[in-house]
């Protein structure tokens, strides 16, 4: 695998490099972003993942400064899933100048997520916007986790009439069900016990509605009261529209279930399709 760090040096690097397929991380990598490096393959010649911690999408209270680094970690696990190229720059490399210009999504970015991250979508499409610019790919594979970061990058992509075919990973889980995710390692041995406890009252509402229950409020204040009860501080828990992440107007509209709550330090992020 080769690392690169500088633009240029990547530009080099990735030129005549056939179909290139591009998964953007932040590091820290568990096996639900190796997934997505295996899922790559079959989608080009050649497999390109970047880490970078993005500043612009922290907000001035959270966790970027003691987000885990784990870079040697990462490379290992990179080069077992058949990465070709890394691009991992600086901040130096990729901001060398105060990024002026921003790409600002639409209202969408101030629901569920950026109701509670304000600017949060701002700085990721921004990154991300950049990365496809710097890397070029024909593919970008992405995590249905983060599933309302994945609507809006798609909706750039297609918007802004970038050549990239956004592809969604589906959510890797533990054994109990828990989304992995790289801020699980914030969870003490106790709050690891409890965490599945997220996905559970999403499936329980998935369930209801396959069910006929069609009283989305109650489903959604149900749940987050579940979560309160034992030792959560949720942000929200809703049901909405697959194709806008707008409340549901009736028929026979494909959903999601989405739920964002804190237990302890990490706060957990999960959806179920409907």
């Amino acid at each position: 695998m080769q690392i690169h760090a500088s633009i240029p040096d990547t530009r080099a690097a990735l030129r005549n490099s056939g179909r290139i397929v591009f998964v953007p991380t932040m590091g820290n990598l568990h096996d639900g972003h190796i997934s997505l490096m295996r899922q790559a393959h079959a989608h080009g010649d050649t497999v390109v993942a970047s880490i970078f911690v993005n500043r612009l999408q922290f907000g001035p209270h959270e966790d970027f400064d003691k987000y885990p680094r784990t870079f040697a970690a990462d490379c290992d696990k990179l080069r077992a899933a058949g990465v070709a190229h890394l691009f991992a720059p600086t901040e130096a490399d990729l901001y060398p100048e105060p990024q002026q210009y921003l790409v600002d999504p639409p209202d969408i970015q101030n629901l569920l997520e950026g109701e509670f991250r304000p600017g949060h979508f701002r700085g990721v499409a921004t990154v991300v916007l950049k990365l496809f610019n710097i890397v070029q790919p024909q593919v970008a594979i992405l995590g249905k986790k983060d599933y309302q970061q994945l609507m809006i990058l798609r909706n750039m992509t297609r918007q802004l009439a970038l050549p990239v075919e956004i592809v969604g990973g589906e959510t890797v889980r533990a054994d109990d069900g828990l989304a992995l995710s790289s801020r699980n390692a914030y969870l003490t041995p106790a709050e690891r016990a409890e965490a599945p406890r997220l996905h559970r009252v999403l499936e329980g509402i998935r369930d209801a509605i396959r069910g006929g229950d069609r009283e989305f409020a109650r489903l959604e204040r149900d749940a987050a009261d579940e979560l309160d009860r034992n030792g959560w501080k949720t942000d929200y828990v809703a049901v909405r529209r697959q194709a806008d992440l707008q409340a549901p107007s009736g028929g026979d509209e494909a959903l999601v279930v989405l739920g964002a709550s804190r237990l302890g330090q990490p706060r957990l992020i999960d959806n179920v399709e409907i």
